[in-house]
């Protein structure tokens, strides 16, 4: 692990680790072991009628006040992978998690051309059009940065992925 080292007045040598933060540690997924035990039909989770932007900042300062971060899921009611998401998030080991964790918003962007502002804020328009669906921003409400840059499509084939893997993403990126 690398190391700085600090002497304080010749007196004492002060080790600063330069590792980010441990992520939480994700909880076993124990109600299914595979997406066909989800219950259906899937959930539809996206009101194609709210406020996006209204939403959106709510979700950041809530996070900002219970000192969790804002878990921003961008997708359309089309999408089979953001509909097991949903599913998914409904299970109690994923709901009490995030609950603990994170502070939710779910943004319809239509078929990618809806609510792109929301994306745009953090310069993520294209990563959603590249990435697919969902796209899902982890933002530090303190920085207003996105935490999983580099990684906000890892969903976009969560129909093949096993409840355990998925839950493992979200937990990694929970302080």
């Amino acid at each position: 692990m690398p190391m700085f080292r600090l002497m304080l007045a010749g007196a004492a040598v002060l080790a600063i680790s330069t590792q980010p933060l441990a992520a939480a540690t994700a909880p076993t997924v124990a109600s299914i072991s595979t997406l066909a035990q989800l219950q259906t039909p899937l959930p539809i989770p996206y009101d194609e009628n709210a406020d996006a932007n209204k939403e959106v900042d709510a979700a950041l300062a809530k996070a900002r006040a219970e000192h969790k971060r804002a878990f921003i899921d961008l997708g359309g009611n089309w999408c089979g992978d953001c509909r097991v998401l949903a599913g998914l998030m409904e299970l109690p080991e994923f709901k009490d998690f995030i609950a603990k964790y994170y502070v939710v918003a779910v943004v319809d962007v239509g078929r990618f051309n809806k609510n792109l502002q929301i994306p745009a804020r953090w310069g993520m328009v294209q990563a959603l059009k590249d990435g697919g669906a969902p796209t899902v921003l982890i933002v530090d409400p303190l920085t207003n940065k996105v935490v999983d840059e580099g990684h906000t499509g890892a969903l976009e084939d969560a129909r093949h992925m096993s409840p355990q893997s998925i839950m493992d993403w979200i937990a990694q990126w929970a302080k």
